[in-house]
């Protein structure tokens, strides 16, 4: 390993401590807002579903640098990720309505 490299090094570990330093409990996760991960979250399936519609109309243009497997692959990555959401969907609203049915 050289001097450079070893320097590098030293300079990401203080970075890591320093960050740390900041955190008031030990392992914290900054606070964020639960709308904005669920916005985020719709935001990424609807890039992921974009991307696969654009990948297959390049595909079906007959575009010779889009091959099948990609077409296929970022298909299947658009199912995976709206089937999630769906899924967690569903979850919230389970937990709301056993909320709502809670007696106070």
């Amino acid at each position: 390993m050289t001097n450079n490299g070893i320097d590098q090094m030293v300079s990401q570990l203080r970075a890591v401590a320093a960050q740390a330093g900041q955190s008031p409990v030990a392992g914290a996760v900054p606070a964020q807002d639960f709308s904005e991960l669920l916005k985020n979250a719709v935001a990424e399936v609807n890039a992921t579903q974009q991307e696969a519609r654009q990948l297959t109309r390049q595909f079906e243009s007959g575009d010779p640098q889009v091959d099948l497997q990609d077409v296929v692959l970022s298909l299947q990555k658009a199912s995976v990720s709206f089937q999630t959401m769906v899924q967690v969907r569903n979850k919230l609203v389970s937990a709301y309505q056993e909320i709502m049915n809670m007696q106070v």
